[in-house]
């Protein structure tokens, strides 16, 4: 039968989806995710001895000819690496304290080196230890951001990584007292660095050069953000995390880790991307829910790179270099930079979306797409207004779960037309079964003539024979946005709904395999196969739903489509075992929406509703 071949290609059309999804996304994403795990719970174990000196770091250097070059990566050897405590406690510090971020400034170097995200846990446990953003030189994987001056004129000494810079007052610094810091190079020029910082995750820093030297001096403002070693990805192709900067007219530039590594040489020793004459722009390292960026001056012209130093640790650095500042004889310079380090919110970054409503830093700094250091992906016309639908109603209810249960409901409202149709055109044809069993009875033989007089009774009728792909068809990108949404989003991560769901973005933890924790084993850990054995409660329920709404449709009289039919809701509940829970809730709730519509669209053009007699036909054939 038509229909019945046309749901069968759309059903297979998504499970294709679905497997190569899950086979080519989830399964590497779930290993990467358990060797990060387990790397974590080695670290926290050990302590390494601390050393008299750290690993050195990024230093901008001069030009040999004309301008300077942006900051280079300094080439020097690797030192043995301390504990993240010992290289804290090595240098004087300044305290850093926001409701959302803890750390310090080292006054060695002025850099801001150390930042831990309070608000954010390692996992759902509150008791876990927080999100670590920062780490000093001389750690196991230092992170880190620094600014300061390339000399323009020779011989200029310039603070550098090696600087005691000198605290004025002893405050900490926090949302409403600013840091001031000071050193003078004793030869006529003192530098003044005064750092503030609002509530959520942004740092500006002012910096003076006051000359009363005896002739005048040529400066290059700089900044930079640089991280050794290449950190632990999540291996989506749906999702960037690496080098990433919105360059002007250039637009936005993500480079991943490998690919800046292996691009051409630039520098000493270095390899990556150059961008000159950029105004406009920002740049900065980005994780999955995590991100640093510079946000210079949107007037400031720039020189701006992404680059790698290979070597036993591999450095990464995006930085960008001003244009030149004289400071004359008896006078004095300032320059501004702002640096974002935090957390990805979508009401802190900003959306820049029709009636988004979220203008966060991308609107109040007037940035340039600074929205897009979230990766909202190519569809971000579907995934924007799905992540705005769930943070509405997340205001009103407190609960994502609750709010992708009423987003569903919402969605099934938008395409309530279509979809009518699409029943209504799959009702009228089960109505016309009687007719066209008659035509294959009167024309055994002739195929083309069946045909023929298949589609004349569609005409007269007004039936579209494919309308039986369209609801799973509107399904599809709606169920990839907020699969998009649940994977990248902040607001998502540990997100809990009710009951032993306590994190949306995570497949659910329980397990039919291991009795749904009765017997303390792991079934995903056995090799080759164990990926599909996650199969928890909500999957479960996802495919008792999917099965109904198989049920919904008479059998059909092909013994291979009695086949797929009866196996598919099975497929499914495996294949979308392994992804987020709030994606398994939402695909259930759907189901059970759609089997309410169809059944009463159904109805309504007088065709009987077989699910009842379906269900039935089915265990009374088990019994028999």
């Amino acid at each position: 039968m038509t229909d019945n071949r046309n749901t069968i290609l759309a059903v297979i059309l998504s499970g294709f989806v679905l497997i190569a999804w899950q086979y080519f996304y989830n399964m590497p994403a779930m290993e990467k995710q358990r060797a990060l795990q387990q790397t974590q719970a080695e670290l926290h174990k050990t302590t390494p001895q601390p050393t008299a000196s750290g690993t050195p770091s990024a230093t901008p250097q001069p030009g040999s000819a004309g301008a300077p070059s942006a900051p280079q990566i300094a080439n020097q050897p690797a030192q043995p690496t301390v504990s993240r405590e010992a290289a804290i406690a090595a240098s004087p510090r300044v305290k850093i304290d926001t409701p959302r971020l803890t750390g310090s400034i080292a006054l060695k170097g002025a850099r801001i080196d150390d930042l831990a995200l309070v608000q954010y846990r390692e996992t759902v446990d509150p008791k876990s230890p927080p999100i670590i953003l920062y780490s000093p030189s001389g750690t196991a994987e230092p992170y880190y951001a620094e600014f300061g001056w390339v000399a323009g004129t020779a011989g200029t000494k310039v603070p550098d990584r090696t600087t005691d810079w000198q605290q004025e007052g002893a405050n900490s610094l926090t949302p409403s007292t600013p840091v001031m810091l000071k050193y003078d190079n004793g030869e006529g020029l003192t530098f003044r660095r005064t750092v503030t910082i609002d509530d959520h995750y942004l740092f500006s820093i002012k910096d003076e050069v006051t000359n009363v030297g005896n002739a005048p001096v040529k400066l290059f403002p700089f900044a930079l953000i640089s991280r050794h070693g290449t950190p632990q990805v999540s291996g989506y192709y749906i999702l960037h995390e690496g080098l990433i900067g919105y360059l002007g007219e250039q637009g936005l530039q993500e480079k991943a880790y490998k690919a800046v590594g292996e691009a051409p040489a630039i520098g000493n020793g270095g390899h990556g991307f150059e961008f000159n004459n950029v105004t406009n722009a920002w740049l900065g390292i980005t994780d999955k829910y995590w991100a640093s960026a510079l946000l210079p001056d949107t007037s400031a012209t720039l020189k701006a790179r992404f680059v790698a130093e290979p070597g036993t640790q591999i450095r990464y650095q995006t930085d960008y270099l001003q244009s030149e500042q004289t400071v004359p004889i008896g006078g004095t310079t300032t320059t501004n930079a702002r640096l974002f380090a935090g957390a990805k919110e979508a009401g802190v970054v900003g959306i820049n979306f029709p009636l988004a409503g979220h203008g966060g830093y991308n609107k109040e700094l007037g940035l340039n797409h600074f929205d897009l250091l979230i990766d909202w992906g190519w569809f971000y016309f579907i995934t924007k207004p799905m992540f705005l639908g769930l943070d509405f109603f997340y205001r009103f209810f407190g609960n994502f779960g609750i709010s992708i249960l009423l987003v569903t409901v919402i969605v099934k409202l938008l395409f309530f037309p279509l979809a009518n149709k699409s029943y209504a055109s799959m009702a009228k044809m089960k109505s016309v079964q009687p007719q066209l069993q008659a035509l294959k009875e009167r024309f055994p033989d002739d195929k083309v003539k069946q045909q023929q007089e298949m589609m004349e009774i569609y005409r007269k009728e007004k039936i579209n024979p494919v309308a039986g792909c369209l609801p799973v068809v509107i399904q599809i990108p709606v169920f990839f946005s907020l699969y998009k949404v649940l994977f990248v989003t902040i607001e998502m991560r540990h997100a809990p709904f009710f009951g032993w769901i306590k994190d949306l973005s995570a497949p659910d933890p329980t397990n039919l395999f291991n009795l749904f924790g009765l017997i303390p084993f792991d079934p995903t850990t056995i090799p080759l196969f164990g990926h599909y054995l996650a199969l928890g409660i909500w999957p479960i329920i996802m495919g008792i739903t999917m099965w109904f709404q198989m049920k919904l449709n008479p059998t059909p009289p092909d013994p291979t489509q009695q086949m797929i039919f009866n196996w598919m809701p099975l497929i499914f509940t495996f294949m979308l075992a392994g992804f987020p829970a709030g994606l398994v809730i939402y695909w259930a709730w759907n189901n059970t929406l759609s089997v309410l519509q169809q059944s009463f669209i159904m109805r309504r053009n007088g065709v009987k509703v077989e699910l009842f007699d379906n269900l039935k036909a089915t265990f009374a054939k088990k019994a028999t």
